[in-house]
């Protein structure tokens, strides 16, 4: 499902028009990049949670070339599914 199709569902679902729907979403996925980036945990209870994770720096083999490239350390983003959202789709 991409995006103008779930903003579709939305809206309909919850009586709203496409354009309601849209800045509703946004808001929604802009607090919740906001939260992340300020390094705090975002979750809904049934649903999952959203966390940060540091990744530690590595080194790799470039397949084509074989040489080793240096992967610095990074934040990465980790979603844990919750028990509702697990049971629904199983």
């Amino acid at each position: 499902m991409k995006k103008a199709e779930f903003i579709d569902a939305v809206a309909e679902r919850a009586g709203l028009s496409k354009k309601d729907a849209n800045e509703a979403l946004n808001a929604i996925l802009d607090t919740i990049t906001d939260a992340l980036k300020n390094g705090k945990t975002v979750s809904f209870i049934g649903f999952g949670s959203f966390s940060t994770v540091k990744r530690a720096a590595r080194e790799a083999r470039v397949p084509l070339t074989g040489k080793t490239v240096k992967i610095p350390e990074r934040n990465a983003v980790k979603f844990k599914v919750g028990k509702s959202l697990k049971d629904a789709v199983a």
